[in-house]
């Protein structure tokens, strides 16, 4: 098997760039729809905020927070992610998280619903959005 010979500096050059072709795509929402999606976790975090009286403020702090402040993040983004429909990725652009971040939220979150105190709290904060939120549709 013969190596490959590059010739010249330009030849270089263009391989490359055809390499950068083949780079990933961040994702990035675009237009309307992640207006729509910053719009909905916006409007969780502050419906969640009232409802367990702490500061939006503090929910939108990037870094690490309170236990209480993250317990109450972690409840609005799977309520976000499971009653909204948002996917994991719209989430955690919304809520200002990576992706694994609200992965790991999500599966938190339901774990600990088998406890009834806690899964009646979910239950009510899912209500909440149903009703906040009944008229919004994402694209």
């Amino acid at each position: 098997m013969q190596a490959l010979q590059v010739q010249s500096s330009l030849q270089l050059r263009k391989l490359i760039d055809k390499s950068a072709l083949w780079r990933p795509k961040i994702w990035r929402p675009s237009g309307k729809r992640n207006e729509e999606v910053i719009e909905l976790c916006e409007g969780m975090i502050d419906v969640t905020a009232a409802l367990f009286c702490v500061s939006s403020k503090d929910m939108r702090k990037t870094g690490r927070t309170s236990f209480e402040i993250s317990r109450v993040r972690q409840i609005a983004m799977y309520v976000t992610h499971v009653i909204l429909g948002l996917s994991m990725t719209e989430v955690g652009k919304g809520f200002q998280r990576e992706r694994t971040t609200v992965l790991y939220a999500c599966h938190l979150i339901e774990d600990m619903r088998d406890d009834p105190d806690f899964d009646r709290i979910v239950a009510m904060t899912e209500r909440v959005a149903v009703a906040a939120f009944r008229n919004h549709e994402v694209a």
